[in-house]
């Protein structure tokens, strides 16, 4: 408890200590505070005020779904925004402004145009502003700071025009430019298509016949052409038989007439009984043919003409036989050796040789033509395999085209959208406002910042006074001087005259710190009202 008092006593007695000080430095304080504070408020007022003028750009979503119209456009926002900020910042742009609305004109005259770009830069703020939950960029503020107000708020209005405009001709752009790498995409995506068609087509022609789907009609075609060879050869076969027949019985004729010459019959007997046995043989073809075909088959009416003419000739040797013996006595005799089946056998003969000349020829070609589509089967699988390698590059080139074509019409119409303005697009929600009290300097904040350095300052030169001073004014600095202990003190006596400069003298400095404090009040209310 005694330490606890003693603390206290020294603390109290610091206290008094530094009010004592206060009083005796008084001045010392009071005039550095005064003057640090004064300089600072008045630099305040002397600097330029700069009015700022902002706006608020909202960037609205387009009004079409992504998933009807998908946009042709980069989705990064804040690397399009930075290249419109940018092209809006370049020299040649705020060169333009500035001779537009005769800025800095005053400084014109010793600052390069360089110059005037780098400060007009530096009096253009650009905030940008995300959305709380998302993270996503939803709109941005356009600021621009001027000694006229009305200047600054011309100035921010074409500043937002720009933006503006910049970034509908930046995503107009944009969009055009990728239609027409899409346009260029698919115009060689088309050559492509195009080139591989040409090799499946001339594929194609150089080997027709080969190709795997004419398979299963070339088999049918051999089919055909096997049954067809088949009934040339047995055709064939018939007609040399007939042309055996023909001989054999032209030969019969001949020895005939010359029996019929010398008056026996028994040869002519063999050469019906021949014909019999040749008719026989053409009916029982003629019945299997009529089994298979109709009567207007070809075969079926040549093997009855044969059959006619047979039994002709059987009805002219029978003929010949019964008038033989009454040939025999006339002197007439000549008419027996009449030459006229002779003659029809000769041609019918001449006939078949031709036929079977045919026939010998059709087998040839038919041979040759089988011979032709077994090569072809043959080949078929190489042509296959040939085949479905084009028709891979064919199909590729086919899906590229299509997907290029799809994503160039997409894209003319994310394109169209553009044009129309229903796109994503930038629009002002506040225009620019005219300011009425000036952004900088901040007066307010200066007046504060000159009270602190005066409160230094005051503060710095008392307490440099009073380490500077070698008298002694307190109980504790003697004691820390003389080790003795104090045993009396004597008191300050003061004459009258003393006693009176002495309560001038506190007047005084209450006058000047009530002067002081209303100084500041003052300076504080007129930097309120209008700095």
């Amino acid at each position: 408890m005694p330490e606890d008092l003693e603390q206290e006593s020294s603390e109290s007695l610091d206290w008094g200590r530094y009010l004592n000080l206060l009083r005796r430095r008084s001045w010392y304080f009071l005039i550095p505070f005064f003057i640090g504070w004064l300089l600072v408020w008045i630099t305040s007022w002397m600097m330029p005020a700069m009015y700022r003028s902002g706006t608020l750009i909202l960037i609205e979503q387009p009004s079409v779904p992504s998933t009807l119209v998908p946009s042709n456009i980069a989705e990064d926002l804040q690397n399009r925004l930075d290249t419109i900020s940018q092209q809006i910042l370049s020299r040649t742009r705020l060169l333009h402004i500035i001779d537009q609305f005769n800025l800095y004109s005053k400084d014109r005259t010793h600052a390069s145009p360089d110059e005037l770009v780098d400060r007009m830069r530096k009096d253009i703020e650009i905030d940008l502003v995300r959305s709380p939950d998302r993270g996503q960029l939803s709109s941005f503020n356009v600021y621009y700071s001027s000694r006229d107000p009305q200047l600054a708020q011309r100035v921010t209005s074409e500043l937002t025009d720009l933006f503006i405009n910049e970034n509908l001709e930046v995503r107009q752009q944009q969009s055009e430019n990728t239609t027409n790498f899409l346009s260029n995409q698919l115009e060689q995506a088309r050559q492509a298509l195009a080139a591989q068609e040409g090799k499946v087509r001339q594929f194609n022609q150089e080997h027709l016949g080969e190709l795997p789907g004419q398979l299963q009609s070339n088999l049918q075609i051999l089919n055909g052409l096997q049954t067809q060879l088949q009934s040339e050869q047995a055709t064939l076969n018939s007609a040399k038989e007939h042309k055996v027949y023909l001989e054999s019985l032209l030969g019969q004729y001949r020895s005939l007439e010359r029996v019929t010459d010398k008056g026996d019959t028994n040869g002519t007997v063999s050469g019906v009984a021949a014909i019999d046995r040749e008719l026989d043989r053409l009916r029982a073809q003629l019945a299997d043919l009529s089994s298979r075909y109709t009567d207007e088959y070809p075969d079926v009416r040549k093997v009855k003409d044969q059959i006619a003419k047979t039994q002709h000739m059987k009805q002219e040797i029978e003929s010949q036989l019964k008038s033989a013996p009454a040939q025999s006595s006339d002197t007439n005799y000549s008419s027996a050796h009449d030459a006229g089946p002779v003659l029809d056998l000769q041609s019918q003969l001449k006939a078949n040789q031709i036929e079977i000349g045919n026939r010998e020829q059709s087998v040839k070609i038919l041979q040759g033509r089988i011979a032709q589509y077994q090569e072809h089967l043959n080949d078929a699988p190489v042509r296959e395999q040939q085949l479905a390698e084009l028709t891979r590059g064919y199909n590729q080139s086919q899906a590229d085209y299509d997907s290029l074509l799809k994503r160039k019409n997409e894209s003319e119409l994310a394109t169209n959208l553009e044009y129309q303005q229903q796109g994503e697009h930038f629009r002002v929600q506040d225009p620019p406002n005219l300011p009425t009290k000036p952004d900088s300097p901040n007066r307010t904040k200066l007046f504060g910042v000159g009270i602190a350095l005066g409160l230094a300052l005051g503060a710095a030169c008392a307490l440099g006074a009073e380490f500077l001073d070698n008298r002694i004014f307190t109980e504790a600095e003697f004691k820390r001087l003389v080790p003795a202990e104090v045993m009396v003190e004597i008191p300050s006596i003061s004459t009258l005259e003393e006693e009176h400069q002495e309560k001038r003298s506190v007047w005084l400095k209450l006058a000047a710190a009530g002067a002081v404090a209303f100084s500041v009040l003052v300076a504080f209310v007129i930097t309120f009202l209008h700095g």
